[in-house]
C-alpha cells in the first residue's frame, strides 16, 4: 500500500496527490506514467507523473474527478492509503536534441509538460510555455510555470485570464515569428489535433502524449492502440508520446470514447445520480 502524503485541490474536481513510493520516484523521468488501484476491488487507471523527489521518495500526480475510479480516489483523505501505486511506466521523453522548444499545456495536460520544464530549465534550456484553460480557475501551476519558463502565455476561452482564446492561437502567433524546432502538447485530444495541424504547415515536430484507454500497461491487453504511422502501436509500452503528424486522429478520439456509456452508469451507481 501507499500513503497520500499531501493532497490539495488544484481546480474544480482537480485535485493534486503527493504519494509515498520511493521504488518509483527512484527511476522516474519526465513523461512517464503509473497505474494505480485506490483498493483491492478497484480498477487500473493511469496517470501522468507530475513530478517526482528522487530524495524525499514521492511521486506526485494530478487528477481529476472524472469517473468512479476517480471519485473513488478523491475521498481518500491525505494520511490515507491507495492498494497500488505502479511505475514508472512508459518511455521517458527527450528533447534534449532540439534549441527551442514550445510546451504546450490544456487543461489538465499541465500535468505532463511541468515535469518537462522543469528539466528543460535544470539543463539551461527553458522553453518557451503555453498554458490554456476553458476559465481562469483551471489555470494550474502558474507560479511553477514562471519559475521554469523562458516566457509564459495564458489562454482562456472567456478571456477571463490572460489571452482570450485557444493555445492554438498563441502558439500561431510564436510560429509565424519563426524559429521554433519543437512543440510538446499535452491536454485533451480535440486539441492536441489542432494544435498538430497547425504545426503541421510550419514544417515543426510536434510531440504529442496520449491517454488511450488502458488496462495492463504492459503491452499484454491491447487496449490503449493507437494507430502511428499507418502502424498500430501501443501507448503503454511505444508511447505515450508520439509524433502528432503520424496520428490516426479519427480513431484514436471514437475509441476514448467506446465505454463513456457505461462510465456514465458506473458514476450514476457511486452517486445516486439518476442517468
Amino acid at each position: 500500500m501507499n500513503k497520500i502524503l499531501k493532497k490539495r485541490t488544484l481546480a474544480p474536481k482537480v485535485n493534486e496527490y503527493v504519494i509515498e513510493a520511493p521504488a518509483v520516484a527512484k527511476h522516474a523521468h519526465p513523461g512517464q506514467f503509473i497505474i494505480l488501484r485506490v483498493d483491492e476491488e478497484g480498477e487500473r487507471i493511469p496517470f501522468t507523473i507530475c513530478d517526482y523527489d528522487k530524495e524525499a521518495g514521492t511521486v506526485t500526480i494530478l487528477v481529476q474527478e472524472v469517473g468512479y475510479s476517480t471519485m473513488k480516489l478523491a475521498s481518500v483523505p491525505e494520511g490515507g492509503y491507495i492498494a497500488d501505486f505502479v511505475g514508472p511506466l512508459g518511455k521517458p521523453t527527450d528533447l534534449t536534441e532540439y534549441k527551442n522548444i514550445v510546451l504546450v499545456g490544456g487543461g489538465i495536460g499541465s500535468a505532463v509538460i511541468y515535469p518537462q520544464a522543469k528539466h528543460l530549465f535544470s539543463l539551461g534550456k527553458p522553453a518557451t510555455i503555453i498554458v490554456g484553460a476553458r476559465n481562469k480557475d483551471l489555470i494550474m501551476y502558474e507560479d511553477e510555470f514562471r519559475a521554469a519558463a523562458k516566457e509564459l502565455y495564458i489562454a482562456t476561452d472567456d478571456g477571463s485570464y490572460g489571452v482570450k482564446g485557444f493555445v492554438t492561437d498563441v502558439l500561431k502567433g510564436l510560429l509565424d515569428k519563426g524559429g521554433i524546432d519543437c512543440v510538446m502538447a499535452v491536454g485533451p485530444m480535440p486539441m492536441m489535433r489542432a494544435v498538430s495541424a497547425l504545426t503541421l504547415n510550419y514544417g515543426v515536430k510536434t510531440v504529442v502524449s496520449m491517454n488511450p484507454i488502458m488496462v495492463d500497461g504492459t503491452g499484454m491487453c491491447g487496449g490503449c492502440r493507437v494507430t502511428v504511422g499507418g502502424k498500430t502501436r501501443y501507448a503503454c509500452v511505444d508511447g505515450p508520446e508520439f509524433d502528432g503528424h503520424e496520428i490516426d486522429w479519427q480513431e484514436a478520439m471514437q475509441r476514448l470514447s467506446a465505454y463513456r456509456d457505461q462510465e456514465k452508469e458506473h458514476v450514476c451507481r457511486l452517486t445516486g445520480e439518476k442517468r
